[in-house]
């Protein structure tokens, strides 16, 4: 199931709005687009009488480590604009990922990334993706012994656990170059703290790190980047990364 659903990932593919044609509640939907700008510039945003009173006031958000979520954080004060008045943050509970949360109806709005929201998709779960946000976002690094994807056969790489977004990304790459994930890899599963240990400590040969990781390791030398996603393919710098979803239900 997860080959077939991360080749069904360009039929997901996103056709974004011109700025003339965008409203102001598709703005709230996709939420980090403007967030972050209308923050820094001190806006003092009105809401519009045009529009009808929500039928429903009440949002939660999945609150998760990953820094490409902050807009929703900024994104509180339009929130309330637009008619939220009880807006909650519902907590992370494991690192393996928070579409979930989403399907179970534990949470309205989760931005994820793309490969487990299909996943939930193939599987028929009321989840709706509703955009595209940002393009690349993990960088693979790795020990000497590791300087290419292909490197990776018979390698050591740790993950947070199966189906995370680590593991599926990263098997979608070596997929890509030939290797079979389910065969060719040995995978450790270890918290996102202790990966990043045992990287440095090289007892595994890789990990597959999501900001903030990659700067932490940059700048107390642990590993090398192997592949960074914001600038190299396969198709991986021109795709989107994150997609915000919500509950069909």
């Amino acid at each position: 199931m997860t080959n077939r659903c991360l080749e069904r990932k360009s039929s997901y593919a996103v056709d974004f709005p011109s700025a003339p044609s965008l409203r102001r509640r598709t703005l709230v939907k996709s939420i980090a687009a403007l967030a972050g700008s209308v923050g820094l510039s001190g806006l003092d945003v009105k809401p519009s009488a045009a529009e009808p009173p929500l039928e429903a006031t009440r949002i939660r958000m999945v609150k998760g480590a990953g820094i490409c979520t902050a807009p929703q954080y900024l994104a509180e004060d339009l929130l309330r604009t637009e008619g939220f008045t009880d807006i909650e943050y519902v907590a992370e509970r494991d690192e393996v990922g928070t579409s979930k949360l989403v399907a179970r109806g534990e949470a309205d709005v989760n931005m994820s990334f793309a490969a487990p929201l299909l996943i939930r998709v193939e599987a028929g779960e009321p989840v709706v993706i509703l955009g595209g946000v940002h393009v690349g976002c993990y960088e693979l690094f790795g020990t000497e012994r590791v300087r290419a994807i292909r490197d990776l056969r018979g390698k050591s790489v740790a993950i947070p656990g199966k189906d995370s977004s680590h593991h599926l990304y990263l098997s979608s790459m070596v997929s890509y170059v030939g290797l079979d994930p389910r065969r060719d890899i040995n995978w450790i599963i270890a918290s996102l703290a202790d990966a990043k240990q045992l990287l440095a400590e090289g007892k595994v040969d890789a990990y597959l790190a999501f900001a903030p990781d990659p700067q932490e390791m940059r700048a107390k030398h642990i590993g090398h980047v192997v592949v960074n996603s914001i600038w190299t393919g396969p198709g991986l710098n021109t795709s989107a990364a994150c997609l915000p979803a919500i509950a069909s239900s």
